[in-house]
C-alpha cells in the first residue's frame, strides 16, 4: 500500500518505520516547508494518508486529501467542536476519514471498559469521577483528546454528570468531571479514570511505554481505510 504522511514529527518518524517494518511504501512525507506537495505526483499515488500535524492545520490537510480523492487516518486533536462537520462531509460527499483521539489499541480497550462502567454505575452518586492525564511538555491541546472522548463517554452515561471542566485550581461543581491536565518531560501517555467513593476507589489506568503503541494503531487504521469513503471509527477496526 502506498503511504503520504503528513506531520513528520516523532509520531511521523514512528509511523514511518512501522508502515516500513509492515510492507508499505511510503510514498510522500509532506510538513510544514513543503505544502506545494500536496499537488504532487507522488502524493495523488498514495492509498491513504495518514495526519498528524497541528489543530489550525488538521482541517485544512484533510481537505487537501480530499480534492484528490484520497482517504485520511487522522490522529490530530485539539478542533472536536469542527468534526461533527467534517464527519458530516464524509458522509455525504464520499470522502474518506478515520478519526479517533488516540490510535493504540490498549486505550480503545480501556474506553470501551470506561464506557460499560459507567454504564453500570450511571445512578450511583456515591463516587467522585475524576479523570488526570499525563502527556510530554510538547503536547499543544489541554486536556488531551483521549480525555476528552473519556469525559464525554461518562457525561453521556451517568446521571448526576452533564458536562466536564479543565482543572485549573477552580472547584468544580457537582455535575461536572473534572480533567486533570499534566505536562511533563516526554511522558507519552498515561491516563486514569477514578470512581472515589465513601467505600471503596475504583480506577482503570493506561500507561504509554512509547509512542509506538499509536503509530501501529494509525497504520492498521491505514490498513483498514484503504478504498474506503465516509466517516469510520476505530471501534470498527476491533470489531
Amino acid at each position: 500500500m502506498n503511504i503520504a504522511l503528513i506531520g513528520y514529527g516523532k509520531m511521523g518518524h514512528s509511523i514511518e518505520r512501522i508502515a516500513l517494518e509492515r510492507g508499505h511504501n511510503i510514498v510522500c512525507i509532506i510538513d510544514i516547508d513543503n505544502a506545494a506537495d500536496f499537488d504532487s505526483e507522488a502524493f495523488r499515488s498514495a492509498h491513504v494518508a495518514i495526519e498528524f500535524t497541528t489543530p489550525n492545520t488538521a482541517v485544512a490537510n484533510i481537505h487537501r486529501c480530499w480534492q484528490h480523492g484520497i482517504p485520511v487516518v487522522c490522529g490530530t486533536t485539539g478542533w472536536n467542536e469542527l468534526l461533527p462537520q467534517l464527519r458530516s462531509e464524509a458522509d455525504t460527499k464520499g470522502c474518506g476519514l478515520l478519526w479517533t483521539s488516540n490510535f493504540s489499541v490498549g486505550v480503545n480497550a480501556v474506553m470501551d471498559i470506561n464506557r460499560r462502567l459507567a454504564d453500570i454505575l450511571h445512578s450511583n452518586d456515591e463516587y467522585r469521577i475524576t479523570i488526570t492525564e499525563i502527556h510530554h511538555i510538547h503536547k499543544k491541546d489541554k486536556p488531551s483528546g483521549t480525555a476528552i472522548t473519556l469525559a464525554q463517554d461518562i457525561v453521556e452515561r451517568v446521571d448526576q454528570i452533564n458536562s466536564w471542566k479543565l482543572n485549573d485550581g477552580n472547584e468544580c461543581a457537582n455535575h461536572q468531571l473534572p480533567i486533570t491536565s499534566i505536562r511533563q518531560g516526554e511522558e507519552p501517555g498515561t491516563h486514569t479514570i477514578t470512581y472515589d467513593g465513601p467505600y471503596d476507589t475504583i480506577s482503570i489506568t493506561h500507561s504509554a511505554k512509547s509512542r509506538d503503541g499509536f503509530a501501529l494503531g494509525a497504520v492498521i487504521a491505514a490498513e483498514f481505510m484503504q478504498g474506503k469513503k465516509g466517516f469510520h471509527d476505530f471501534r470498527e477496526i476491533l470489531k
